[in-house]
């Protein structure tokens, strides 16, 4: 078993298919191929189905593509730090984001390690926070943007809350609860709304505050960005709850209005996997994502827990 038989069987578990995965990792289809094949002989088992459509692993090939993960990422964390001795200078940090980082600016850090550090490569893979939290827990990522959930807070992640936001109701402006202060959930029972796709915390926290006030919330409209879940409410098309920052920015003109009974706050954390030793380039983006944007009240180690936003009730 060869380090560049993990490499391969990792980009080809991600890439599904052995055309991709060989230009991924430079090399021709076929020596892929019969790398794929002699890394089966030396383990005894099947770790591919190949078919003419796609490719899959077996039970064995995700037992042996989780632990190549962890393998390789030591690995390369081990010449990242024989390389650190004279400084950063090279390297790549995968970096995740939530669909709405609201007033966090991750471009603003992008650019400032790019400036430090111009040789490093950046990746940013934009998913939801369930989608991340596994990702990090699986080495794709190096750190991650991401709001907590019980399942993301209980399960090996290192957290470092950054903001915690209010939620607020989105309405049309000659919307019949428009010029309220504030309106309860349950007075939205009736309401067509425009929400993130299922598994987003968004979503999750519009289901908890629909159930907290006795109704199923009626989802007619998903999508993955709230300037254009502005510009839907705008045209009429119905009702969101939006992170107040998304909600007031420049753009589409709604009305914006308090939710209450229960009122909402979703958070935005910097999440990395707990047992993990990080290559001195993503240890250094990790810092500076840190200092950038860590609020010195509510940053927490994991050992003391984040507080995750959630609906009362």
């Amino acid at each position: 078993m060869e380090f560049r038989q993990l490499r391969y069987l990792v980009a080809l578990a991600e890439e599904r298919n052995f055309t991709r995965a060989a230009e991924r990792e430079h090399i021709a289809q076929p020596a892929l191929s019969q790398q794929i094949r002699k890394l089966e002989q030396a383990v005894g088992l099947p770790l591919v189905e190949r078919t003419t459509r796609h490719v899959a692993m077996t039970d064995a090939g995700n037992l042996l593509v989780a632990r190549a993960r962890r393998i390789l990422s030591e690995l390369d964390a081990a010449e990242a730090e024989l390389q650190s001795l004279v400084g950063v200078q090279t390297g790549h940090v995968t970096v995740g984001t939530i669909h709405t980082m609201g007033p966090i600016d991750v471009s603003l850090a992008l650019a400032i390690f790019h400036q430090r550090h111009p040789r490093v490569e950046l990746t940013v893979r934009e998913q939801s926070s369930e989608e991340l939290a596994e990702m990090l827990r699986l080495d794709e990522l190096d750190l991650a943007f991401l709001s907590v959930t019980e399942p993301i807070e209980s399960r090996g992640l290192a957290l470092m809350q950054l903001i915690s936001e209010e939620l607020v109701v989105v309405l049309p402006v000659d919307h019949r609860l428009a010029r309220r202060r504030r309106v309860r959930m349950a007075e939205l029972a009736e309401e067509q709304f425009i929400s993130y796709r299922a598994g987003s915390r968004l979503r999750e926290l519009l289901l908890a505050a629909g159930h907290h006030a006795g109704f199923e919330p009626q989802v007619t409209l998903e999508l993955n960005e709230s300037q254009r879940i502005r510009r839907l409410v705008a045209r009429r098309m119905g009702v969101a709850i939006l992170p107040r920052s998304d909600a007031q920015a420049p753009g589409a003109e709604v009305a914006t209005v308090a939710l209450i009974d229960p009122s909402l706050r979703r958070d935005i954390t910097l999440a990395w996997r707990e047992d993990r030793r990080h290559a001195p380039a993503a240890a250094e983006f990790l810092e500076l994502a840190g200092e950038l944007y860590a609020a010195p009240t509510v940053q927490r180690d994991v050992g003391s827990g984040v507080p995750a936003a959630h609906a009362p009730g």
